[in-house]
């Protein structure tokens, strides 16, 4: 395989892959590692950005397509390409990174070279999976992203770090193994080929939709995470470190989103219908229970893993609102608009939950308060990023949410109603955290020597609140790219692929 200018998806996929190698030889010199770092994480967000800014809005298909012999004996190629759907995870996953890497300068002392190695090996690993069009390529990077995460949980977590990288590990390939099996099956019977748009158009019975929906259900409902395969969320956040928090919700959660509507829904649309009102309930109890177990949190962390697992609701929701009966566009456009928005969102959120536990070293809520009278610009990026992740109109987190809703609206009120009900308790825990944590008198000696934000944590925070703000204020920079992306999935959905024998 000759690579040229041309190949930007894979130079967006290799480049930081690359970094991470060379980063490794590094060894203890710890301003090398960091500096080839940075310029590996910045290189491959400027060719993901070319990607978007390139980006034809208003062609249908595919972009950037390559297309390489890999295991031919298996009609198994190295084919990725772009679309409306996949193309803005691209640069959301190579942004994150970037704002990554610049917050662990300073706290991150130990074993360096590896640290940063793990993150940009994980940033190529997940771009493939959002560029491949081979069910393969996208099974193979799938699993291999899980064994960074895995050790960035296990050697920089906190006390309880192997226990919670091992139950995230085991959780996630239990799923994969299943979609490994499914895969094989689509396989022979799309006459030898793991082209995933080859399995578009591949007729099945009922039963095996049903039977394929259920494997495809715990491999990537594990990654969003639904209720009730949610439970290894919670252990990871608090016990991994800042920078695989960010990571983990940011990106991680959104493979899941994505296997859903690259996946499931196009290849089984008619069990996807079938089933849409078990997905949609399941979808409102994570909405809603979660909703009040996240009042109850009194680690920083986990109410923020809690409130993850609450906004990924409105995206399954949206998902399986778009496949039910009504073909539901401002539902499925909501689904994918939440989750870049929780990207930006959560990553902010962790990132400054980072940024006092760095002072603190404590989680906990009661531990705090009067920090705004030590931390006064922290205060204030907390607070936007605080209203954002409340749907505040004019940032981020209202946007997604809002379509959501308006897609719930088209379909049953009723759905509406819960889903719209919740921001309301969202605005409770989170704003009550802000004002316990940030208001109030200084009691405790920790927080009264805190001191405000450095040069690499303002950076971190103030590209995560443009982002957030320039989302929300201007959310068709993302909903105009992703037009024929929708349209196209739209009519894969729309055509039956029931086999009557």
């Amino acid at each position: 395989m000759t690579l040229n200018l041309l190949n930007l998806l894979s130079l967006t996929i290799w480049v930081p892959i690359i970094a991470g190698i060379v980063v490794l030889f590094a060894g203890k010199n710890d301003n090398l590692a960091r500096f080839i770092s940075i310029l590996g994480a910045i290189a491959g967000f400027i060719l993901s950005l070319i990607v978007y800014l390139q980006f034809d809005a208003n062609f249908s298909g595919v972009q950037f397509e390559e297309n390489y012999p890999w295991i031919q004996s298996l009609n198994i190629y190295y084919h990725l390409g772009v679309d409306g759907i996949s193309m803005p995870f691209l640069l959301l996953n190579n942004f994150i990174t970037v704002t990554v890497i610049i917050a662990g300068l300073k706290v991150i002392k130990s074993k360096v070279a590896l640290y940063n190695s793990m993150f940009l090996l994980m940033t190529g690993f997940m771009s493939a999976v959002f560029c491949a069009l081979d069910a393969m390529v996208f099974y193979v990077f799938f699993e291999a992203m899980l064994i960074p995460m895995y050790l960035i949980i296990g050697i920089w977590g906190s006390s309880n770090r192997v226990y919670a990288a091992l139950k995230f590990f085991l959780y996630t390939l239990l799923g994969s193994l299943l979609m490994l099996v499914v895969l094989i099956y689509l396989y022979y019977v799309s006459s030898d080929t793991f082209e995933i748009f080859a399995f578009y158009k591949t007729p099945l019975t009922m039963l095996a939709q049903v039977l394929i929906f259920i494997a495809f259900f715990f491999a990537f409902a594990v990654k969003v995470p639904m209720w009730p395969v949610h439970t290894w969320l919670p252990d990871a956040h608090p016990e991994a470190p800042t920078g695989g928090s960010m990571v983990l919700a940011a990106i991680t959660l959104k493979i899941g989103g994505y296997g859903i509507l690259r996946f499931m829904l196009p290849i089984v649309p008619d069990a996807a219908r079938a089933l849409s009102g078990v997905m949609i309930t399941l979808s409102l109890i994570a909405i809603v229970y979660i909703g009040f177990v996240s009042i109850v949190q009194k680690d920083m962390k986990r109410l923020v893993a809690y409130s993850s697992i609450s906004h990924m609701g409105f995206v399954t929701l949206g998902s399986f609102l778009f496949v039910g009966q009504y073909l539901n566009t401002w539902a499925l456009q909501g689904a994918i608009v939440q989750m870049i928005s929780h990207g930006f969102v959560s990553a902010a959120m962790f990132m400054c939950i980072g940024v006092m536990y760095d002072r603190v070293h404590s989680r906990n809520i009661a531990d705090y308060g009067g920090v705004a009278t030590k931390m006064p610009i922290f205060a204030a990026f907390f607070m936007l990023f605080s209203m954002a992740n409340s749907g505040l109109p004019g940032t981020s987190g209202f946007v997604g949410e809002f379509m959501v809703i308006m897609g719930s609206v088209q379909t049953k009120f009723i759905y509406a109603f819960f889903a719209a009900t919740i921001l309301i308790i969202g605005a409770a825990y989170t704003l009550w955290m802000y004002k316990r944590v940030v208001f109030g008198e200084v009691n405790n000696k920790h927080v009264a020597s805190m001191s405000d934000v450095n040069f690499a944590e303002f950076i971190v925070l103030f590209l995560l609140a443009f982002a957030v703000i320039a989302m929300g204020v201007y959310p068709e920079m993302f909903v105009a790219k992703m037009q024929t992306g929708v349209k196209d999935l739209v009519m894969e959905v729309a055509n039956t692929k029931l086999l009557i024998k």
